[in-house]
């Protein structure tokens, strides 16, 4: 993918840590923890709001879009709410409008950040995408790490969890996972999920004898290699605390139970899927 090809150079990132932010209570929780994290790294904060350009050609005149300067008007508005919450924080701060599409333009941010962190919620999508959808985009396509925040996420006090399929995606997921426990002070989970087949999954019948052998099998073979992710994650962050557990089930269903009690939950933006994974 084009994005791997980018070389993360820290040095070239002079965004820092970089919020998207709405004011919405989802932007303001995302808000205080990018500034944490930006205290915690002694780093920058760059705080980003976007406002939608002008189209080129309309049908009518109703479907004119509101003036630009407006717009843009608007989103600074919003970065002086962003300013009033973050007057105590006492790291250096920038402040940026962006204008065009939200995620488009978190995108291209995301090449000159650190670390991104939105909202698992906007006001109205955030400034007028579909409610959600900067959150299930962005992650995939953006050029650097993505935290997405709800507005409860001070109440967990769990470990961070990562989850791991075997892929290169997964390993560097949990590096990311590494450093985020080490600096909150809390111990690493590392989860593998083994897929159970279902009646119904192939065509022809097979004994139960005969799946209960190969699940046996596969867990054996997962084990190893989360155990293998283990050591190695642990080799390259030597104070961490960490754990692995392979668990049956979907992977999906099992990451959203483990953050129920999770600080944290982390993943990579691919699997090993050339279809199914293709995005996150």
């Amino acid at each position: 993918h084009a994005h791997q090809t980018i070389p993360f150079d820290p040095g070239s990132r002079s965004l820092g840590v970089a919020v998207g932010f709405d004011g919405s209570r989802h932007a303001a929780a995302a808000l205080a923890h990018g500034a944490a994290i930006a205290v915690r790294r002694g780093v920058k904060l760059s705080v980003i709001s976007t406002y939608r350009a002008p189209f080129d050609f309309y049908v009518t005149y109703a479907a004119l879009p509101p003036d630009p300067e407006a717009e843009k008007g608007r989103a600074r508005a919003v970065l002086d709410e962003a300013a009033k919450q973050l007057t105590a924080h006492p790291g250096e701060v920038s402040y940026l409008t962006a204008e065009g599409d939200s995620v488009g333009a978190l995108v291209e941010a995301s090449q000159r950040a650190l670390l991104m962190v939105i909202g698992a919620r906007g006001r109205g999508g955030f400034l007028g995408r579909i409610l959600g959808s900067v959150a299930a985009e962005l992650p995939a396509h953006a050029r650097c790490p993505v935290i997405v925040v709800p507005s409860d996420s001070e109440h967990a006090t769990g470990p961070v969890v990562v989850g791991l399929d075997g892929s290169l995606a997964g390993r560097r997921a949990a590096l990311h996972a590494a450093q985020e426990a080490v600096e909150r002070g809390t111990s690493l989970r590392m989860l593998a999920a083994l897929q159970v087949p279902r009646s119904g999954d192939v065509w022809a019948p097979i004994l139960p004898e005969a799946v209960t052998e190969a699940v046996k099998r596969r867990r054996i073979e997962v084990q190893s290699a989360l155990e293998g992710a283990v050591d190695w994650v642990t080799e390259h962050v030597p104070s961490l605390e960490a754990e692995g557990e392979v668990v049956v089930g979907d992977p999906a269903g099992l990451l959203h139970e483990a953050g129920r009690s999770a600080q944290l939950v982390v993943v990579g933006s691919r699997g090993r899927g050339a279809v199914a994974s293709a995005l996150l």
